[in-house]
């Protein structure tokens, strides 16, 4: 005989393992059968929470099976994302969730036990939600370029920011290490008291989330300069790019995906991402998530995969450049 002689043990091990694998994949075709946590990373009324309570419906209308929204706030997305990282792999318990609770917390806060990469199983992109470069009425500066000018003028004075670590910080700095600029880091609590001393003119810029920039700038109270996204943003396309406007090649998306647990048989990662697709692609639920600011942005899991390893390493450069610490 030629071929090589398979040992007991290995044979049983593979046996066993066939046997989980067919286990598997015959409770995915029956999946599911009871109801579904979908767990939102922020509190009611949040970007995420808006994100899954307009997709609760339409998926429990699909499923046959309540989709039930869980609002997990606490840690700028970390509670969420320890919960779901210690769920069963069964399709069960899924999560919207952004670009900090993913990619960005396990890289400014210490003791976490969940690893972005090595615990979640992408589903798909959902939105795309562009911050806002914005500054007071009193900065000379009407375009990106003349604050780039601006700033290395006046390395240290231009000051602003909306809390450490998140989408706006972080698109400051790269703001900063792209343009060579030095603008300084004024810590708030959230985009809202940003905004409000942004308009009293105690700060001279902040980089802002659109549903939180828009009305604002669509008031003539502050002026808008260009939007952080790849592409101009449906909601103000009169601004340009970041990256048309002076910095090519600057990106920073403050998306939201939707994950599952690691080692969820792929079957039910397939029908949940077919069933999310289709809803985020139904008019009304374009047109509601737009209202928000929100654009839809949909991806398959392995694209919303490649591109979260993308982010985590992109963001983990700007963190350790800038010496970025949560506080």
């Amino acid at each position: 005989m030629n071929g090589k002689v398979t040992s007991v043990p290995a044979l049983a091990a593979a046996v066993a393992l066939f046997g989980i694998a067919q286990l598997s994949w015959a409770q995915a075709g029956n999946w599911p059968t009871r109801p579904i946590r979908f767990i939102a990373a922020n509190a009611p009324g949040g970007g995420l929470d808006i994100v899954a309570r307009t997709l609760s419906p339409k998926l429990s209308a699909a499923f046959g099976q309540q989709v039930i929204v869980d609002n997990r706030a606490g840690a700028a997305g970390s509670v969420a994302s320890d919960i779901v990282s210690k769920s069963a792999p069964d399709g069960y318990t899924i999560m919207v969730a952004s670009l900090g609770g993913l990619a960005v917390n396990t890289l400014l806060y210490k003791g976490l036990t969940y690893n972005p990469l090595r615990d979640f199983a992408a589903v798909t992109w959902t939105t795309s939600g562009s911050n806002v470069l914005v500054v007071h009425t009193s900065v000379p500066a009407k375009s990106v370029k003349e604050l780039i000018a601006l700033a290395k003028a006046q390395p240290g004075k231009l000051a602003g920011s909306s809390g450490a670590g998140n989408a706006g910080h972080l698109a400051a700095e790269l703001f900063n290490s792209m343009a060579g600029t030095k603008m300084v880091h004024v810590p708030y609590k959230g985009g809202a008291p940003a905004m409000m001393d942004l308009l009293a003119g105690q700060v001279q810029l902040v980089f802002s989330s659109a549903p939180t920039a828009v009305p604002q700038v669509k008031a003539g109270k502050i002026r808008g300069l260009a939007v952080t996204t790849a592409s101009r943003s449906v909601v103000l396309p009169e601004l340009p790019t970041v990256a048309e406007a002076g910095l090519p090649g600057f990106e920073a998306d403050n998306w939201y995906g939707v994950v599952t647990v690691m080692k969820t048989p792929r079957p039910i990662i397939e029908r949940l991402h077919a069933e999310i697709v289709r809803a985020l692609h139904m008019p009304d639920v374009k047109q509601l998530l737009l209202t928000q600011g929100l654009e839809v942005r949909t991806s398959t899991p392995q694209e919303f995969g490649a591109y979260m390893k993308s982010e985590y390493e992109k963001w983990a450069t700007v963190i350790r450049n800038a010496g970025i610490v949560a506080n």
